[in-house]
């Protein structure tokens, strides 16, 4: 991923009902480029060349938490959709059914994860070791200084879903899973 905000895939409203747009507004307008303006303020010139993960690897303290925070909010972008959700197919239906016993079993443990995220922080599917798992990372935290490979994220941070489920993550967790989860996105990282 190179070392930038990305442009987001659909337009601020495409989300809505289940994300709103003013929700989209807030979180990648002050957010997501407010990490950037941050990391962009505190990279080395011989760093502004590196990608994302090689920063986030590298880095510590605040240039850490902005570098990752950035790399993980890209991600999450990349892993909704306009009318997202369902189910997912092809090899990446058979890992899920191989590594958690079915879709079902996944999105049980996805929502346990995602709601015993004490605070802030984020759950990941990730590929690790030839199998997938279902991660959660506090705060900036990201599976990519464990050496798993992310295939999609969502953020469990208040700002993600204050303002359209107040303050209710579970409600979140579960729009999120039935309406906006990019199962595509995930199954081409799945490939590599």
């Amino acid at each position: 991923m190179k070392n930038e905000v990305i442009e987001l895939p659909y337009a601020k409203d495409a989300l809505s009902p289940a994300m709103s747009a003013e929700t989209l507004e807030f979180h990648y307008e002050k957010h997501h480029k407010g990490y950037f303006k941050k990391l962009d303020a505190v990279l080395e010139d011989s760093e502004k060349g590196q990608t994302l993960e090689e920063i986030v690897k590298a880095a510590s303290g605040g240039k850490f938490n902005n570098a990752a925070q950035v790399y993980n909010h890209n991600l999450f972008w990349l892993s909704m959709k306009p009318g997202g959700g369902g189910a997912p197919s092809g090899d990446l239906a058979d890992a899920i059914e191989r590594d958690f016993g079915g879709l079902d079993a996944f999105k049980t443990e996805w929502k346990a994860k995602g709601a015993g995220q004490f605070g802030s922080g984020w759950v990941w599917l990730v590929l690790d070791g030839g199998e997938l798992s279902i991660v959660a990372t506090g705060n900036a935290e990201t599976p990519l200084t464990t050496g798993a490979t992310p295939l999609m994220t969502m953020d469990v941070w208040e700002h993600a879903y204050y303002l359209d489920h107040r303050n209710d993550r579970g409600a979140f967790i579960d729009v999120w899973l039935e309406k906006l989860v990019s199962w595509d996105e995930a199954a081409r990282r799945l490939k590599g």
